[in-house]
């Protein structure tokens, strides 16, 4: 399923859907959360056969948004426990102009270390226009909290390979 992720806690298998996720967030960023789905399942699936130990996991990324940041600690626990880092020099600027902007998280887990990173084409420019525009006016407001609920529909059908490039990094 591409709305799903599963990890395990002391060997017990926990299954979150992008509803769950969504719940915890409350909301605010669906998109973000789905960006945060979508690069952890693109990564898991290549540091291990089984679903990984969610205490085990780190993770930096370039990402800053709530959404994400609240998706990979629903999940994995990361930021309470003090494995999440953000490091904005990992990315470029922004998505369109500086691929891949932020959209760029590294996972570890018992010794590998695994990079998604977005595939042009899946955040429109006046996503990222509007959400840097300061002073927005009230219909700006009100496109921008639509484009964001319409990154998440668009996306989260999709199978996490076909938004994300993940790869194993040497070392």
């Amino acid at each position: 399923m591409h709305d799903t992720i599963t990890v395990c806690e002391n060997g017990t298998e926990l299954t979150f859907s992008f509803d769950d996720i969504l719940a915890y967030h409350g909301g605010g960023f669906p998109g973000g959360v789905v960006h945060g789905l979508k690069a952890m399942q693109a990564a898991f699936a290549l540091l291990d056969d089984t679903p990984p130990e969610r205490r085990e996991i780190g993770i930096v990324t370039a990402f800053t948004g709530p959404g994400g940041r609240d998706a990979l600690e629903m999940v994995t626990r990361a930021l309470t426990d003090g494995r999440l880092s953000v490091e904005r020099s990992l990315g470029g600027r922004d998505v369109i102009s500086d691929p891949p902007g932020p959209y760029l998280f590294r996972f570890s887990y018992r010794g590998k270390t695994a990079e998604a990173v977005i595939r042009p084409g899946h955040v429109l420019e006046e996503f990222v226009t509007l959400g840097a525009k300061r002073d927005k006016s009230p219909a700006e407001i009100a496109r921008h909290e639509n484009l964001k609920r319409e990154m998440a529909d668009r996306l989260l059908p999709l199978a996490a390979s076909e938004i994300y490039t993940a790869r194993l990094l040497p070392g």
